[in-house]
């Protein structure tokens, strides 16, 4: 089955995050922060990452430009989802490593397209 981790500080939106995943057929794995989402890939890579920008201890960005830094890290598919909606951001997340950039709130249709379009569907 494939993996995904959910990194978001919200447990609401990890919650919802994991319903639709589920459904989807993906095994979930949550994280917090950016910190315990890089203990997690260490751990084990997952093939997807689900990852909110604004966060405590470590932030999306930072998480990501760490990943893709790190043995392994290249290969994740990373969705961003965040509040943070302009072209800026958008622009700063692709640059980072994100393969694709979904806005809050989301819906099932709407991670099920992005994931399509990356690849993972």
């Amino acid at each position: 089955m494939r993996r995904c981790l959910v990194v978001d500080d919200s447990r609401v939106i990890r919650t919802v995050a994991r319903r639709i995943l589920e459904q989807l057929s993906f095994e979930i794995e949550e994280a917090v922060n950016g910190e315990e989402a890089l203990q997690a890939c260490r751990r084990q890579m997952p093939e997807a990452i689900l990852l909110d920008w604004n966060m405590p201890v470590m932030d999306g960005l930072t998480f990501l430009k760490t990943l893709r830094g790190t043995l392994g890290g290249d290969a994740p598919v990373v969705v961003f989802c965040s509040t943070e909606n302009d072209v800026a951001h958008i622009r700063t997340a692709i640059e980072a490593g994100a393969n694709e950039y979904i806005m809050k709130p989301f819906d099932r249709d709407i991670i099920e397209a992005k994931f399509a379009q990356a690849g993972l569907l």
